[in-house]
């Protein structure tokens, strides 16, 4: 088993103070975040309160952009030019970057958010137009699907790139991540989702859906803060990888 894991979450999406407590109660456990700069959700408030969390407890800061989808929680698809898809990233990510260096922070790394992470995975001109606000806004680092054309355009710009598994999310037998419109999509149950992460640290390998065991080899894994009981599963997940003997640091 490797000794070591990084845990990150996408943070800074519910309002106020019952938000900046899930999200407090989740900083306590990762490693990383990444926090939600307007387009799906958050605003000055949330991004700064986050920040400051963050910086409190030594998490790796991030951005987390995505379609300017608000009320759909960017997991619409939108119909944008290319030029304009690259104007809102870029203004969502540089009001991250300006509330972090308030703090004297640097934004790490950008991990896209909902459709966008899904589209860009699959799209090697969406993944250039996420990998070129990596370049314009100097961030060293992006998180995405191992094997994505995240990963391949990340690659060829020189830009670091992180893979990422989760450990509430369902796979299918390609690897893609299941549909939230497909029945279990979401995993909830907090003795299956240890199962995942431990498959994912021991084997870099996850059970599919449908029973099939596919590789998913992760230097992160993901915990969602809005997944139901996401402050206890992710105490709980942490708990069992230090019995375990696994140590959890930034990748």
């Amino acid at each position: 088993m490797s000794k070591f894991i990084c845990l990150n979450a996408d943070v800074g999406e519910l309002p106020g103070n019952e938000g900046r407590a899930l999200d407090r109660a989740i900083l306590d456990v990762v490693t990383r975040c990444s926090i939600a700069c307007g387009g799906h959700a958050g605003d000055t408030e949330t991004m700064t309160s986050t920040v400051s969390a963050a910086c409190d407890l030594a998490v790796r800061i991030g951005a987390h952009p995505s379609y300017p989808d608000r009320e759909g929680f960017g997991r619409s698809r939108m119909n944008l030019s290319d030029n304009d898809l690259a104007s809102t990233l870029l203004a969502q990510v540089r009001t991250l970057q300006a509330i972090a260096s308030e703090f004297n922070a640097d934004v790490a790394h950008l991990k896209p958010h909902g459709a966008l992470y899904n589209d860009a995975a699959k799209s090697e001109a969406l993944a250039e137009i996420v990998v070129s606000i990596c370049l314009d806004t100097k961030i060293p680092e992006l998180i995405g699907p191992p094997g994505s054309a995240l990963h391949h355009k990340a690659q060829q710009a020189g830009v670091s790139f992180v893979a990422e598994a989760f450990a509430d999310r369902s796979y299918e037998a390609d690897g893609r991540l299941t549909p939230r419109t497909e029945e279990g999509a979401v995993i909830t149950d907090e003795a299956r989702q240890l199962d995942q992460v431990f498959s994912l640290v021991e084997s870099g390998s996850v059970k599919a859906r449908t029973g099939e065991r596919i590789a998913v080899p992760a230097q992160t894994i993901c915990l969602h803060g809005d997944t139901p009981g996401a402050a206890r599963s992710a105490l709980l997940l942490k708990k069992a990888l230090l019995e375990r003997g696994v140590s959890i640091k930034a990748q």
